[in-house]
């Protein structure tokens, strides 16, 4: 009987002894493993960002589990995660979404010491501080540019340097086979970037120095005048639409991004096309719209620590430029240091964006901002389908950005 208690004693032992194992390292695993969402879903996209994400892993002894993103709902998803309480450990996001994440007590604040803010281009920083706290890193930033069809254009860009030149070209151009000028029209999350270029080009603005609304300035109203003035000189359409217009040679003149480069080289790599610098006003040089993609903590993380090192990891220059040069539309570091990389010398018509970037403005930090963007963006469809003026649509939108705002 003694001997029997005692195997038992010793099985009951072993058994203990194995389930504290089991226990001990499942706690270690789950410990090792965080989330990240992303938007970065195209197949160059998927490789570069698993090689990346690859050497973290190893460097770390981590697990990192991704999900993609679209831009389309996204950001929806992102809402619905974080009301789930079951948000990322790490997260992208639009420069002109931090504010409204930030605002929501959504994020983990950072430390602009550990994270070594400093090494970021300057105007990149804006979006990451929502009442002077840090809560998001910049990972790329981008514009957008004038691109011209030689062929049909048959001008220097010294030739229309400004909108008022511009427009007379493209009024000319302009028939039932050429456009000689492409707008977004009621294109969501699209339009309001071009909107906001005019409005800084012409000396406008959307909120001024104390966050109140400045919608139906003089210099706004003028803006989005020449904006619906342009419009008839073309076509309307989504951003997609127009890139594909212009790709296939119909159309003279349209502002994009560095992705339609990509498409051109792709699609129809004979075109003879060129890009300039965003025209002015004569008095003033052209301002572009400047975005990028930012990356902050789930506040709620249980692994704050191994979330900032993938932040920190993906946001180092060294990094952030090897994912540029696999994906030529993402745009370029935030990392100052790798700004002007030999990479971008190479090529002559990244080397106009990149001098651009010194032309370009984010939109307001607020966490309002989508609100905002959207009544601007109604306001200039209502301006170039005729249905108000360019002051009456720009004085209604003042009055609804204050009810917003109050």
């Amino acid at each position: 009987m003694n001997k029997i208690k005692n195997i038992l004693c010793l099985s009951i032992l072993i058994l203990s002894l194995v389930s504290c194992g089991d226990k001990s390292n499942s706690e270690k695993s789950e410990s090792n493993v965080i989330r990240f969402w992303h938007f970065w879903s195209e197949p160059n996209q998927r490789a570069i960002i698993k090689e990346l994400i690859s050497e973290f892993e190893s460097a770390n002894d981590c697990k990192v589990e991704m999900t993609e993103l679209s831009w389309g709902d996204g950001k929806t998803k992102l809402f619905a995660a974080f009301n789930a309480k079951n948000a990322p450990d790490v997260l992208e996001l639009g420069s002109d979404w931090v504010a409204q994440f930030s605002s929501s007590s959504v994020l983990h604040e950072l430390n602009p010491d550990s994270v070594n803010i400093n090494k970021f281009i300057d105007f990149s920083l804006s979006p990451c501080y929502y009442e002077n706290k840090l809560y998001a890193l910049p990972w790329i930033v981008d514009t957008r540019v004038l691109f011209f069809n030689k062929d049909l254009v048959q001008a220097g860009s010294e030739e229309f340097d400004t909108y008022e030149k511009l427009a007379e070209i493209a009024s000319k151009i302009n028939n039932k086979n050429t456009y000689g000028w492409g707008a977004n029209g009621s294109d969501r999350h699209r339009l309001y970037k071009k909107i906001v270029s005019f409005f800084w080009t012409y000396g406008g603005d959307i909120l001024d120095d104390s966050g109140n609304p400045v919608i139906n300035s003089a210099a706004n109203i003028a803006a989005l005048e020449m904006y619906s003035s342009l419009s008839r000189y073309g076509i309307i359409e989504t951003q997609r639409q127009l890139d594909a217009s212009f790709t296939e040679g119909k159309t003279a003149f349209w502002l994009s991004g560095g992705w339609l480069i990509e498409k051109i080289k792709n699609e129809n790599p004979n075109l003879n096309y060129g890009v300039s610098l965003v025209p002015g006003t004569g008095d003033s040089e052209g301002i572009s719209f400047g975005g990028g993609e930012y990356l902050a903590i789930n506040a709620n993380s249980g692994n704050k620590e191994l979330a900032e090192e993938l932040i920190k990891f993906l946001t180092d220059g060294k990094n952030s430029i090897r994912f540029c040069k696999a994906v030529i539309e993402a745009g370029f570091p935030a990392d100052k240091q790798y700004y002007q990389d030999d990479f971008y010398n190479s090529q002559e018509e990244r080397l106009v964006f990149a001098k651009q970037l010194e032309k370009a403005r984010m939109t307001p930090i607020h966490p309002k901002w989508l609100d905002i963007e959207t009544i601007i963006e109604d306001a200039a469809v209502e301006t170039m389908y005729g249905k108000a003026s360019a002051a009456e649509s720009l004085n209604a939108a003042q009055l609804k950005v204050l009810e917003i705002i109050k």
